[in-house]
C-alpha cells in the first residue's frame, strides 16, 4: 500500500527527467497517485515528451500562469476528469536575465514584476484551480529556495521566493477553513535546467556539502521527492503554513 493510494495529484513544472518536479511526480505515481501534469508555451513539447517516461503516462494539460483564464480552464478539466483533487505541486519559477547575477540595481520593474508574477503569484493561481475541487481537504506543496538570507547571484529571484513564502502563509490561513494545507519545501541546490540559468550556481555547489551537517549531493534529488510526497499524503494532517527544509541542515549553520 502506497502513501498516495487513491490520491489525485496535479504536478506542475515537469520539463525533463532532471526536473525536481519529475522526481516528485515519479515517486508519487509509485506511491499510488493518479497524476495530471501541466505545462505551458514552448515547454509543453518537453513536458509531453517527459510524460512518456512514466510507467503510466499521465495526461498533460496547458497551464500558463501569465494568463489567469488558464486557472479556470485547468479547474474545469480536472473537474471533468476526476471530480475532485487531493493534492498539487507548485514547481514554477522564472526570472528574466536582468534579475539574476550580481547587478541588483540593473533590473527594472518590468523585469521584476515578471519574476514575482511567475514565481509567486502563480501559487495563488494554482490554488484557484485546485482548491475548489479539494472537497475532502487536500495539500498544496510548493518548491522553495530559502529566502531568509541574500544569496550570491540570486538577487530578484530571491525577492520573488520571499513573496512565494508569504503567499504560502496567507493561502494557508485562508484555505485552512476548507481543510486545505499549504506548505513549502525549501530544497538545497540540485543540478537542474533551472539551476543552470543562475550565474554563479557553482558557488552554491562548492559551499553546500561542506557546511551541511548531513552532507549534500547536488546530483541527488531523492530526499526532496520523499519529503514532498510525504507532505502530499495524509501523514502531515495538522501541518500548514510551514517551510520544510530539505537541505542537509545547511540552513541553520553559521560560517
Amino acid at each position: 500500500m502506497g502513501l498516495l493510494d487513491g490520491k489525485r495529484i496535479v504536478i506542475t513544472g515537469v520539463l525533463t527527467d532532471a526536473s525536481l518536479a519529475y522526481g516528485i511526480a515519479r515517486l508519487a505515481q509509485e506511491e499510488g497517485a493518479e497524476l495530471v501534469l501541466t505545462g505551458a508555451g514552448r515547454g509543453m513539447r518537453l513536458t509531453r515528451r517527459t510524460a512518456r517516461k512514466f510507467p503510466n503516462e499521465p495526461e498533460v494539460v496547458e497551464f500558463d500562469v501569465s494568463d489567469a483564464s488558464h486557472a479556470t480552464a485547468l479547474r474545469e478539466r480536472l473537474e471533468s476528469k476526476w471530480g475532485r483533487v487531493d493534492g498539487a505541486l507548485h514547481a514554477i519559477g522564472f526570472a528574466p536575465e536582468a534579475c539574476l547575477g550580481e547587478n541588483l540595481m540593473g533590473a527594472t520593474w518590468d523585469d521584476v514584476k515578471v519574476a514575482i508574477e511567475i514565481s509567486a503569484f502563480s501559487l495563488k493561481l494554482l490554488a484557484d484551480a485546485v482548491a475548489p475541487l479539494m472537497t475532502d481537504g487536500g495539500s498544496i506543496v510548493g518548491l522553495d529556495f530559502d529566502a531568509t538570507v541574500a544569496w550570491p547571484a540570486y538577487n530578484w529571484m530571491g525577492v520573488a521566493k520571499a513573496a512565494l513564502e508569504s503567499t504560502n502563509r496567507y493561502l494557508a490561513r485562508e484555505l485552512g477553513r476548507a481543510g486545505v494545507r499549504c506548505n513549502l519545501v525549501a530544497a538545497g541546490p540540485i543540478k537542474t535546467v533551472a539551476a543552470k540559468s543562475i550565474p554563479g550556481f557553482s558557488k552554491f555547489e562548492d559551499a553546500w556539502d561542506d557546511r551541511a551537517p548531513l552532507g549534500w549531493d547536488v546530483r541527488d534529488s531523492s530526499a526532496i521527492a520523499k519529503s514532498t510526497v510525504a507532505l502530499l499524503s495524509d501523514w502531515f494532517p495538522s501541518t500548514t503554513g510551514s517551510i520544510i527544509h530539505v537541505d542537509g541542515g545547511f540552513h541553520f549553520t553559521g560560517a
